[in-house]
């Protein structure tokens, strides 16, 4: 239902979607703001920003994660149309969440749910301009840390393939569209999105709770996490398809996503092992190919042009990791093997006798 009213508020032939930049796909909206669409490219990078706390929301309050992302997508449509002339709010992300209940409100009545999906949502308000309450009430940030993980574990559910992990993952959570997806794994794009489709139905079909896992599920589910960041980095830092040697763009986005549960599950050795790695990794993403593109193994490197902040915050990740103790799990022990190699200055300098032992 939220897909029919939300494909005839802004068909493809309607001049509105033309002036702003949007195009339809399986797998949602895309923004596509010319460069002197100066309100339009604000809006964009509004909602690359707010994009995954919105939809991990409204996941909570709806408990569908497709369902979310379509009301989501209904607050970026309504954005589109008022921004442009109103100017963005002071409170953007606020905006777009209170927007995005109440067209959550209007699928719930449509599909005439239960009386206490209403009450749990509140009230619709009849103006599209959302009221102070609302804002106030939108940007309450007291549940968003709880909400993001609960959708990184959804995303990243074993139910799913791995591919649809992957996908799924940099689409809610690293806020890609479908297009940089299918161009950054040199797939169609009409197959990444009918993979997000079908990888959202299947959460529902399954009925996938959303909530963090507990007790020994929770360490199960928490290595498809890791693994799924990882296999995003490492399509980056040594992509398997395509003539480029690296894709930096892709270790970014891995990068970003690791940062972001670093926080979300602070007190977990191996997510800021598996940090540490790809920080020291990336540092030296500038050497890792010559002017051809070819590569150019670690040894023979220009160390000169290793990214000395990325390797700072490797190492600083590295010591959280094993000052939360533990045994060192696989991320961890790569991440100092490739830590004594950042440490060098030159290749004679590295610590072999640490690297081995």
């Amino acid at each position: 239902m939220a897909n029919r009213r939300r494909r005839r508020r802004l068909h493809p032939a309607d001049p509105r979607s033309q002036r702003a930049g949007v195009e339809r796909a399986d797998g949602g909206l895309t923004l596509n703001p010319s460069r002197g669409d100066v309100a339009g490219r604000a809006i964009d990078a509004v909602w690359r920003m707010e994009s995954p706390r919105l939809i991990a929301s409204l996941t909570r309050i709806t408990r569908d994660v497709g369902l979310a992302e379509d009301v989501a997508q209904d607050a970026l449509v309504a954005a589109l149309q008022q921004w442009p002339s109103s100017g963005v709010p002071a409170r953007p992300g606020a905006w777009l969440m209170a927007v995005a209940k109440r067209r959550a409100i209007e699928a719930f009545r449509h599909r005439a749910m239960a009386e206490r999906k209403h009450e749990e949502l509140g009230r619709a308000i009849a103006t599209d301009e959302p009221s102070e309450t609302e804002l106030d009430e939108a940007i309450d940030n007291s549940s968003i840390g709880d909400d993001l993980l609960r959708l990184v574990f959804i995303c990243c559910h074993p139910v799913l393939s791995l591919d649809a992990r992957v996908a799924l993952t940099l689409r809610l959570l690293g806020g890609l569209t479908v297009e940089e997806i299918a161009r950054a794994y040199l797939v169609a794009e009409p197959t990444i999105g009918q993979r997000i489709t079908r990888a959202k139905r299947t959460l529902a079909e399954a009925q996938v709770p959303f909530e963090v896992p507990t007790g020994a599920d929770f360490e199960a589910r928490l290595g498809s996490v890791l693994q799924v960041v990882y296999l995003v980095f490492n399509e980056g830092y040594s992509a398997t398809a395509g003539d480029d040697w690296v894709r930096p763009a892709l270790c970014e986005d891995a990068l970003r996503l690791g940062r972001v549960l670093a926080g979300l599950v602070p007190d977990e050795p191996e997510v800021h092992g598996l940090v540490a790695l790809m920080e020291i990794q990336a540092s030296r993403l500038r050497a890792r190919v010559d002017p051809s593109g070819a590569p150019i193994p670690l040894l023979e490197q220009n160390r000169a042009r290793w990214d000395r902040l990325l390797i700072g915050r490797g190492l600083a990740a590295l010591r959280r990791a094993e000052v939360l103790g533990g045994a060192a799990g696989p991320y961890a022990l790569q991440a100092a093997i490739a830590a004594c190699h950042a440490r060098a200055a030159t290749p004679e300098e590295t610590d072999w006798a640490r690297i081995v032992a």
